[in-house]
């Protein structure tokens, strides 16, 4: 049971931890990606986790929020995508 204000509709943002995104740096963006969520008290409105192949390989990292894809990705402009293309859809 859900007390009152309690959000439970959160957003899952999902990043493809396989053996393709792992060399393309997943684990940066990832450790990016968490940091973000604590910095900009995210915690209660997105659930950040790890996946394996989300069938994306030949597009570059794979990145997803609530299994739409995050497009551009990289290790380089992760926090850039973070507050440009995630942040407004939370």
């Amino acid at each position: 049971m859900y007390g009152k204000g309690v959000r439970v509709n959160m957003k899952d943002l999902t990043v493809c931890v396989g053996s393709s995104c792992h060399l393309k740096g997943s684990y940066p963006v990832l450790k990016t990606f968490e940091r973000l969520i604590k910095q900009e008290h995210l915690e209660d409105k997105v659930t950040l986790k790890a996946s394996f192949c989300q069938g994306r390989c030949m597009q570059g990292l794979s990145v997803s929020l609530d299994g739409e894809p995050v497009e551009g990705v990289t290790m380089v402009n992760a926090e850039q995508v973070f507050h440009e293309k995630i942040l407004p859809q939370l």
